[in-house]
């Protein structure tokens, strides 16, 4: 310290102003979205999701469907987006 300052070394600057954010998909999700995926990691159906969060079965639906959106899990033949969003979860 010198006159009421903090020395930072420029170099730990540079790598700290330099270093870039990496987004994580899982940040855009809602809280009731984080929920279902929450359960649904516990291995639920929808229906199991919704009797566990007092949801109705079409609303864990669009849940799914949202969080499925926001995490880049788009509808594919050779992917099950349900088990790819609960290791996508459980990562976090």
């Amino acid at each position: 310290m010198a006159a009421g300052g903090i020395v930072v070394d420029p170099s730990v600057v540079a790598q700290l102003v330099g270093r870039r954010r990496v987004v994580d998909p899982l940040d855009a999700l809602s809280d009731r979205e984080r929920e279902v995926l929450a359960v649904m990691a516990e291995g639920r159906s929808n229906h199991g999701i919704g009797e566990r969060l007092h949801l109705a079965e079409k609303t864990v639906e669009a849940y799914a469907r949202s969080a499925f959106t926001k995490l880049g899990l788009h509808a594919a033949p050779d992917d099950n987006r349900r088990v790819l969003a609960v290791l996508a979860y459980l990562r976090a």
